[in-house]
């Protein structure tokens, strides 16, 4: 059977709770063929990406899979490119905050996705949940993780993606969108069967 490592971030920016960790935590042991191997990672720069780059040489996935939360979209995004930079609109957990850094000075300066994800955003929108491709994750951990990933794997069969969430309902304060933790498993597991 096909290995799948998929990870969520711990809360931060004052929230006491991540539906990136939250939804990967839910998700079934089995899925479509893949054996899940769920990571909780720190939500923090460099730390995270070796937290990943140790457990995937650990068990030597077929499929990497990081889930993020993006409150304010209305929407899950997986991400298509990650970008050679960091710059942190908000402090990390260990109040790391680079600006305008690049990620790997040997780098390029992006790399694509290698999930297939206009497949993914078609089948979880022909559920009736809201996705959408974003172009854009970011600038703050979950880019920075993305990036080493996809380096650290180019032109190997191991495929690497991202995906963003939106807010849980208990977490919106000001009105903004949210998703029951539900839809957010549902919308995964529909991803990893589209692989």
């Amino acid at each position: 059977m096909k290995k799948l490592l998929i990870t969520g971030f711990e809360p931060f920016g004052g929230e006491k709770i991540n539906p990136s960790l939250e939804c990967v935590l839910a998700l079934n042991e089995v899925i479509g063929g893949f054996l899940v191997e769920k990571l909780q990672i720190p939500t923090v720069f460099e730390k995270a990406f070796l937290a990943v780059k140790n457990k995937a040489y650990e068990i030597n996935p077929d499929v990497i899979i990081f889930v993020g939360q993006a409150g304010g979209r209305r929407a899950i995004t997986p991400e298509l490119i990650a970008i050679n930079l960091k710059d942190a609109p908000i402090p990390d957990n260990e109040g790391n905050s680079p600006s305008l850094e690049k990620i790997c000075e040997d780098g390029e300066n992006a790399y694509f996705t290698t999930l297939p994800v206009k497949t993914i955003a078609e089948k979880i929108k022909a559920e009736n949940l809201p996705c959408q491709i974003s172009h854009s994750a970011g600038a703050f951990v979950c880019n920075e993780i993305f990036y080493h990933l996809l380096k650290e794997y180019h032109g190997s069969k191991v495929k690497v993606g991202f995906i963003h969430v939106p807010f849980l309902p208990s977490q919106v304060k000001n009105g903004e969108f949210s998703m029951p933790l539900e839809d957010i498993v549902k919308a995964l597991t529909i991803a990893i069967t589209a692989l």
